[in-house]
């Protein structure tokens, strides 16, 4: 591993942790010529997934986009950074899971819809309102209903 500041060869690891419930290493590196700390993150490389979009595009998937989405979703509420990273690493594994080469963008965001339902009501309806496309605030108040119906069926089963 280069050094970011010296760009020399040699660093040596002072650490090493799981992160995202073992999807990932973060490792603390130290260079030998100039003492610099970094931080680095390694994970196992997994087959591409391409995305095929409403329009028929595609493009590999990006982890990095997803989570994109989700901070400006999640954005001011209590939702923490671990819990957006771990839905996506559960997205991700579960796309893989599948084995399919390619995947409709659609079931990703129905996909991501489920959980963030599940963390948080405010952030589920954020990213709702930019997947859904909702016109008119028609479309905003079945979304709604539908939150209030799920919620109650929650209730009844416990």
């Amino acid at each position: 591993m280069k050094c970011s500041q010296c760009h020399k060869g040699e660093t040596k690891v002072i650490e090493s942790r799981d992160v995202t419930d073992g999807e990932a290493i973060r490792r603390r590196r130290e260079c030998m010529s100039c003492q610099h700390r970094f931080t680095t993150y390694e994970r196992l490389e997994r087959p591409q997934v391409v995305v095929v979009k409403n329009n028929g595009t595609r493009e590999l998937f990006e982890r990095d986009k997803l989570l994109a989405g989700l901070y400006r979703a999640c954005e001011k509420t209590p939702v923490t950074n671990l819990q957006l990273q771990r839905v996506v690493a559960d997205i991700e594994q579960q796309l893989q899971a599948c084995g399919d080469d390619e995947v409709a963008s659609a079931k990703i965001g129905d996909m991501v819809m489920d959980r963030l339902a599940a963390l948080n009501e405010v952030a589920y309806v954020r990213f709702a309102s930019v997947y859904r496309r909702f016109k008119d605030i028609a479309g905003f108040e079945r979304e709604l209903l539908q939150i209030r119906e799920r919620k109650s069926s929650d209730t009844v089963k416990i």
